[in-house]
C-alpha cells in the first residue's frame, strides 16, 4: 500500500488525530468516502467510455503486448538483419534481367587511371577548402 507499513500507517493515523481533532475527524473520514466514491466512479466511466469508442473491453486486451519493456532494441535489429528476405530490390523487375543489366554495365565501364605527379613536386593546396 503505497510502501508504507503498519507502524508508518499507525504513526500518521496518530498524527492525523492529533492535527485534525476528535471533534472534525466524522467530518474528515466522510470527505474521504466521497473522493473514494468518486475516484471509482470516474475509473468506471473511463471504463465503459474506453468500452463505447473502441468497441473492445479492457478486460479481453492482452496488456503484456504492448508492455515496452520486452521491446529490446538489439533483439529486434538481430531478427531484421537474420531475416531471409530474398526480394529484389529493383522494385519487381526479373533476376535474369537485373543480371543482364549489370554485366553489361560492367563490361562498358571505362578503365581507371591515375595520374601520377612527378618526384619532388608537391600534390596542390587549397587554403580556402575545409
Amino acid at each position: 500500500m503505497l510502501g508504507i507499513n503498519g507502524p508508518e500507517f499507525l504513526l500518521l493515523l496518530i498524527i492525523g488525530l492529533l492535527v485534525i481533532g476528535p471533534s472534525r475527524l466524522p467530518e474528515y473520514t466522510q470527505k474521504l468516502a466521497n473522493i473514494v466514491k468518486e475516484v471509482r466512479r470516474m475509473a468506471s466511466g473511463a471504463r465503459e467510455q474506453i468500452k463505447d469508442e473502441v468497441g473492445i473491453d479492457i478486460d479481453d486486451v492482452d496488456w503484456k503486448k504492448y508492455d515496452p519493456r520486452q521491446y529490446d532494441p538489439r533483439r529486434i535489429i538481430k531478427e531484421a538483419l537474420l531475416d531471409d528476405d530474398t526480394k529484389p530490390v529493383s522494385g519487381g523487375a526479373p533476376a535474369a534481367a537485373v543480371a543482364t543489366a549489370a554485366a553489361a554495365a560492367s563490361v562498358t565501364r571505362p578503365d581507371r587511371t591515375v595520374e601520377r605527379l612527378p618526384d619532388g613536386e608537391q600534390a596542390p593546396f587549397d587554403s580556402e577548402a575545409t
